[in-house]
């Protein structure tokens, strides 16, 4: 284990995490809030011990997997506890353990809160509460992939360790320059939808906010209400940037290099757009038919905001779903498992891994009918390795394993299942809201201390894709070989 280049990353990382906290104070001295002083501190600290742990650079820049699934989770606790730090100060969340929820809920781009209330919040504290979703959405460690130079396994493993789904691959031989094509491609789409909401007459303050909200499919709102208090135009436009910022990134690198025809090749984008169309037409006629919107268009309308919402794993509401008919609940249930693509910001079990489970269920009944042939699991029109489909049926034991744990552990408070089961879905999904106790309408503040530690372990295990923290807990993790 190399752990000087693992110590130089995490001090990298603080003060990348102080130099992204700066925009905050801008926004304070802007307003003239008292809260400048807590993202003063809070800047400061971040440097102080960024630097600290920074040091002078290892002479061994060796890195290769395991130092890349342990740097990953330790740069996401540092920077989730020093993320805590200005609502604790400001006095906005005084309580450390609410605040390091909300931080980590921001930074994994889950947007569960456990404030009852946000508008009565200083808007600088707001925007930094809002500024980790665009933050964590891309992943810190891949911004820092675009200026570091190092050898060894080392950009491939941090990209591998934190980026979400089955697989990585490299968009361009070097992955440096993949990190920065991704990078200006996010930023792209972020100034975008920020533009077009203005033009709908939405606020500049809450123009950049829900931009990156949206951008991170964090969900982190600005108004008591969500997104319900604002008009059609704008909430058509946030639904349509759901639904972009989770499809596959690889697919717009296509698309600007003049390969569209491959874009639409992606047999997991395909999939996501149709299991989005069939959710969307699932709930329209449910809510339409149990009278809860007044025309077929509005009902439409509705439903393809809460569906893009929960699939890409946003989490922002313009309605209460927890009211709407037991039908359209489970829908939104199943697909808060599904998520949106692999190489997206969003989060859940991701549409790649469902099709190679399906497509492996479909080879092992063939198998069962022809035990003498030999047929592979296929997506794109390539065959899968063995080892992508091995890591999708260990990730969905290790997930479901996590899942059942975390449940039980909820049970303690002794609240309903609904509201248990739907918030673990909610929190290792990186979503948000889930139903019951904790529907949009509501937050997370019923659960106690020990209940919210046990979903900010989720909600990390959810944005890492599980395995960087159950690494950096094994004991085989430390030992030297």
């Amino acid at each position: 284990m190399n752990y000087s280049i693992i110590r130089y990353i995490v001090g990298l990382t603080l003060i990348l995490e102080g130099a992204l906290m700066l925009p905050s104070c801008i926004v304070a001295v802007i307003y003239r809030e008292p809260a400048l002083w807590a993202l003063g501190i809070s800047v400061l600290g971040c440097f102080a011990f960024g630097l600290l742990l920074r040091g002078r650079k290892p002479e061994n820049t060796e890195f290769f997997a395991r130092e890349g699934f342990v740097a990953v989770a330790l740069c996401w606790l540092a920077i989730s506890v020093m993320g805590a730090v200005p609502f604790v100060l400001s006095g906005a969340i005084p309580d450390p353990v609410q605040a390091l929820f909300e931080s980590v809920s921001g930074f994994t781009t889950t947007g569960a809160s456990i404030l009852p209330a946000v508008e009565p919040l200083p808007k600088s504290i707001l925007f930094w509460r809002s500024f980790t979703h665009w933050i964590g959405g891309m992943g810190v460690l891949v911004f820092l992939l675009t200026i570091l130079p190092m050898n060894g396994g080392f950009h491939m493993s941090l990209m591998k360790a934190e980026s979400p789904g089955p697989s990585v691959s490299r968009l361009v031989p070097k992955v440096q320059t993949t990190a920065k094509i991704l990078y200006l491609i996010y930023i792209g789409m972020t100034v975008l939808q920020i533009c077009l909401l203005l033009l709908g007459r939405m606020p500049l303050f809450d123009a950049l906010t829900l931009s990156f909200g949206t951008a991170g499919t964090g969900g982190f709102g600005v108004r008591n209400d969500s997104i319900a208090g604002y008009s059609v135009y704008n909430q058509v436009v946030i639904t349509i940037f759901m639904i972009l910022f989770g499809v596959n990134f690889n697919a717009y690198f296509f698309i600007l290099f003049h390969r569209a025809s491959a874009a639409f090749k992606m047999e997991e984008v395909r999939a996501y757009l149709g299991i989005i169309l069939a959710a969307i037409l699932i709930v329209t006629f449910n809510v339409w038919h149990y009278g809860m919107f007044d025309s077929l268009s509005k009902a439409f309308q509705q439903a393809a905001f809460q569906v893009a919402s929960i699939i890409t794993t946003t989490g922002y509401s313009t309605v209460d779903f927890n009211v709407w008919p037991e039908m359209s609940r489970t829908m939104l249930v199943m697909i808060m498992f599904v998520g949106a693509c692999s190489g997206s910001t969003g989060g859940g079990i991701k549409v790649s891994r469902i099709v190679i489970l399906f497509r492996t269920i479909r080879k092992e009944i063939w198998t069962f009918v022809h035990p003498d042939g030999v047929m592979k699991v296929r997506v794109d029109g390539k065959s899968v390795d063995h080892e992508v489909v091995r890591a999708t049926n260990v990730f969905f034991a290790a997930y479901f394993a996590v899942f059942a744990i975390s449940v039980l552990l909820l049970s303690i408070d002794n609240l309903d299942s609904v509201t248990n089961f739907t918030a673990v879905a909610a929190t290792i999904n990186n979503i948000g809201p889930g139903l019951s106790l904790v529907g949009p309408a509501t937050n997370y503040s019923v659960y106690s201390a020990r209940s919210l530690l046990v979903m900010i372990f989720d909600m990390l295990a959810g944005r890492l894709e599980l395995f960087p923290l159950l690494v950096l807990l094994s004991r085989r993790t430390w030992r030297k070989f």
